[in-house]
């Protein structure tokens, strides 16, 4: 099955832009009934803002999913290649006024 294409024979298009793809090495989840909000975050050593490169909205059946997935992806990459170390970073606030977030 071509990497494009789903079983339901979907066609996604990825555009020369966005396949540049954004880095981050921060995201900050909230959440409402509806929906979950994941912001992905540049932070820079010494500056003290961190832009928001990329915000993406999800139900929460599609995150749920996206947590799916996100774990198999991670799963198959260990075995692949060992086991991913949970680095302790530094201790930041996370609550930006919505429900405490988690990243």
């Amino acid at each position: 099955m071509d990497k494009n294409e789903n079983k339901g024979g979907l066609n996604i298009e990825l555009s020369e832009e966005i396949a540049q793809g954004v880095y981050s090495n921060l995201a900050v989840i909230s959440h409402s009934a509806s929906e979950f909000i994941v912001d992905f975050v540049r932070m820079m050593p010494g500056v003290p803002k961190a832009p928001v490169k990329s915000r993406i909205i999800l139900s929460p059946d599609n995150a749920k999913r996206l947590l799916k997935a996100l774990g198999d992806n991670i799963r198959k990459y260990e075995q692949a290649f060992g086991e991913i170390k949970d680095v302790k970073g530094p201790n930041m606030p996370m609550n930006f006024g919505g429900p405490t977030a988690k990243a």
